[in-house]
């Protein structure tokens, strides 16, 4: 899971890198509002805790720009302004949820936990996903890369649809096949492979690829490392 941390104390950042990492997080750091934004435009994370009183842009202001491109980014906000005012502003700002300092952090970890239940339970009841150059419409059954309409199969419109629900984190070949047997069809490793062979010739061009882990599983990623 990747999270991201925009925080100018560099003790409580440190305190927090250290943390976040050990709870097994893949965590990237900013300590202004102008890099903030910029990381959080160009890249995709889990969930982001920002801290308001960021220097160069203060986070209000980059809430309501990320908010725009990336509405449904689980965002936590920590802040030392604690009055009723603040977290209305905060909370209206598109924070999901607010958190004063100091805090303990067992409640930061309790809160991130539920921001992501929360998302991917949202994720099951979405219609459309998206990573990168590519766009999957579930209930039109089609899927594009860079706009341009992919012809998927099936299977391949499965397959996608299972490595886009999980983006930048390795799926299973249990999971895969669980998923795609749903319909009471058995399928074996071996017809896997096929699969994602031929969702990977599908995908030439546009920038995404899906690699092998070895023991693990696949991982949908772009082409030059970036998240999607």
């Amino acid at each position: 899971m990747k999270l991201f941390l925009a925080e100018d104390d560099a003790v409580l950042a440190d305190a927090l890198l250290i943390r976040l990492r050990q709870l097994g997080f893949a965590v990237s750091h900013a300590t202004d509002g102008i890099a903030a934004q910029q990381q959080l435009l160009a890249e995709n994370f889990d969930a982001v805790i920002l801290d308001i009183g960021l220097m160069g842009q203060d986070g209000l202001s980059v809430l309501r720009n990320v908010r725009v491109h990336k509405p449904a980014l689980p965002i936590l906000l920590l802040t030392a302004l604690d009055s009723m005012e603040d977290r209305v502003a905060g909370l209206d700002a598109g924070a999901d949820d607010y958190l004063v300092k100091p805090f303990e952090f067992p409640e930061l970890e309790a809160r991130i936990r539920a921001l992501l239940r929360r998302h991917r339970a949202s994720d099951v009841l979405r219609d459309e996903l998206h990573f990168g150059p590519l766009r999957l419409d579930r209930a039109g059954q089609r899927a594009w890369a860079d706009n341009v309409a992919l012809d998927l199969s099936a299977r391949e419109l499965q397959l996608l649809d299972i490595l886009m629900s999980h983006a930048d984190r390795v799926v299973t070949k249990e999971l895969i096949a669980g998923e795609l047997s749903g319909d009471g069809e058995e399928v074996g490793a071996n017809a896997i492979e096929v699969y994602v062979h031929r969702l990977r010739k599908k995908l030439d061009g546009s920038n995404v690829g899906v690699r092998a882990v070895r023991g693990l599983g696949y991982l949908l990623m772009q082409q030059d490392g970036q998240a999607g």
